[in-house]
């Protein structure tokens, strides 16, 4: 979703568990992110809610694909209060490596969690006043989950061409703190010559070899297209983060609700 005021007070009175901002193929404006995270937020949901969290979780897709490591991006958007980003194009672990170290505060080697080694630097102001936390307890929390138990950082990892899928396995396995991975079938399509040819066999194919590895690593995959149609065949497959298209009416959203109760 675009950041705009009309488009977070929507997302703000849905449904939502969060939304991402889409800020790799819409300009990286840093200001109307931040306006638009405020619009997020409603006194009433957070009252009811019995908690400071913001109900509706932020997340932000930066610009930079993972070989450009553009540590920067992430920084910006988590410095507004973010809580989490979506890199697009992981291609290897190198690149796996560098996008979680750039969502983490630096330590020492003696200390736990030390790999990845974080990036981030120290500008906490803006986001501790966003989740509503002290600086110190947000240090506390502003780590990666699941490597850090009690962090509430979420870094997602696009795979989104063949060697990201070749080495999806090798990614799971060496780098520590990957929330969720979020198949991008649009550039794989491209790559593979059937461009936005959804149902092709090889692209199908490769989308079930992202799945099963992370289900064997148990970690979340992401499906960016559900719609009412497909809802209930890609939660049946295994599909747990679910992107439904920013439209008015979150109907796809309320059939995959339904289906997961059923489950």
């Amino acid at each position: 979703m675009q950041a705009e005021v009309e488009n977070a007070v929507n997302f703000a009175q849905s449904s939502n568990d969060g939304l991402v901002f889409e800020m790799e193929h819409n300009p990286w404006d840093i200001n109307a992110l931040r306006v638009s995270m405020q619009f997020l937020l409603l006194r009433e949901q957070i009252v009811k809610a019995g908690s400071v969290a913001n109900t509706m979780s932020p997340l932000v897709r930066i610009p930079a694909n993972g070989s450009e490591r553009n540590e920067w991006f992430a920084k910006q958007a988590l410095d507004l209060g973010a809580y989490g980003i979506l890199w697009p194009r992981i291609s290897n672990s190198e690149q796996a490596y560098n996008a979680v170290a750039a969502c983490r505060y630096p330590r020492l080697p003696s200390r736990s969690h030390y790999e990845p080694a974080g990036l981030r630097g120290d500008a906490p102001m803006a986001a501790a006043r966003y989740w509503g936390l002290p600086q110190q307890e947000y240090y506390k929390r502003a780590d990666v989950w699941p490597l850090v138990p009690e962090g509430e950082i979420l870094v997602g990892l696009m795979i989104e061409d063949t060697e990201g899928v070749n080495n999806v396995e090798k990614i799971l396995k060496e780098v520590p703190g990957i929330g969720f991975i979020l198949i991008g079938e649009g550039d794989l399509s491209q790559e593979l010559g059937c461009p936005r040819e959804y149902e092709n066999p090889e692209l199908l194919r490769m989308m079930d070899h992202v799945l099963e590895v992370g289900k064997a690593h148990g970690v979340a995959v992401g499906h960016p297209h559900m719609t009412r149609e497909n809802a209930r065949q890609i939660i049946g497959q295994g599909y747990r983060f679910l992107m439904s298209y920013p439209r008015r009416d979150f109907s796809a959203l309320e059939t995959g609700r339904k289906i997961f109760q059923e489950l």
